[in-house]
């Protein structure tokens, strides 16, 4: 009976991970178990036990099914290494946490050296955006959303996403190698059941991005999707993710205190990605992300 067991639930997880994208949204269910996806792995070796425990050669051949199936998925991104090289804008996005009183402290950690910093969850005229207008010279804040700047800012522009209000920026930052589009978006959040809203945001958010004809783009910010869920293929293709091009890891930003997924990102085209990972925001429930780009 146990290695019954085993081999049926072998092959339904081996299902689950190589055909996740093929099943329905479920009302927003599907996306969410996508973004647990990378955690699935964690089932192989409670099967590998029920199939030694069982003394079944079949059920340990099952059981390494979803094994092999989770290493094609996710295996390059344990074992890639940053590509290096000179970079020339360093940058960040995180959420700060709107009721953060340690946003500031949080701010002054992450920022020092950056070149651009997006932030979402501010407070206007908060401890956040205090620090930063002390660290920079440019800003652009709108609402709950801001981008501080080491250079010149141009073309500021408010946008909506889909949500009724601003809570999304694009801006052009006039670096020393060329200017570069920066949006800077806090998207819809997606629960259980609950991720219409999101997906509808997203949408505005990759319209924007086909409309725009800029040679470089970055888009930056807390989109509330995870690199796994099938939210992200609206976006990359056509941008890229760094933490994917030159991170170590998953890159997990959310909850801070043991982060699970990744819903803050930094996607951009016409640049090259040389470094990414994540940075503790004191006080705030995500990790900063961060990542270094050639513009070259």
């Amino acid at each position: 009976m146990l290695s019954r067991v085993v081999i049926v639930v072998s092959a339904l997880v081996a299902v689950a991970l190589a055909g996740h994208q093929l099943f329905p949204a479920m009302g927003g269910f599907t996306p969410i178990w996508e973004s647990m996806l990378p955690w699935v792995g964690l089932t192989v070796p409670v099967l590998l036990l029920g199939a030694a425990l069982s003394r079944s050669k079949g059920a340990t051949v099952a059981a390494l099914v979803p094994g092999l199936v989770w290493a094609l998925m996710f295996g390059s991104t344990m074992l890639q290494s940053p590509p290096g090289g000179a970079s020339d804008l360093k940058v960040a996005t995180v959420n700060v946490g709107v009721t953060n009183s340690a946003s500031g402290e949080a701010m002054r950690k992450i920022a020092e050296g950056l070149d651009l910093v997006a932030a979402q969850e501010l407070t206007p005229g908060g401890p956040a955006a205090k620090q930063l207008d002390r660290m920079f010279p440019h800003k652009y804040p709108v609402g709950t959303v801001g981008l501080w700047s080491r250079y010149p800012l141009s073309k500021q522009q408010k946008l909506d996403v889909g949500m009724g209000w601003p809570r999304a920026l694009r801006a052009v930052a006039d670096t020393p190698k060329g200017k570069v589009t920066v949006y800077v978006m806090h998207l819809a959040s997606a629960r259980p059941g609950h991720t219409a809203f999101r997906d509808k945001s997203l949408a505005h958010a990759r319209s924007l991005v086909d409309k725009d004809s800029s040679k470089r783009i970055l888009l930056m910010g807390d989109l509330n999707t995870a690199t796994t869920d099938r939210g992200m293929s609206g976006l990359t293709p056509p941008l890229r993710d760094a933490q994917r091009e030159a991170g170590d890891g998953f890159g997990f930003t959310w909850p801070s205190s043991f982060p699970i997924t990744r819903p803050d990102h930094i996607l951009y085209k016409g640049m090259t990605a040389t470094k990414a990972g994540v940075a503790p925001a004191v006080g705030s429930d995500h990790r900063a992300a961060l990542a270094s780009l050639r513009l070259s």
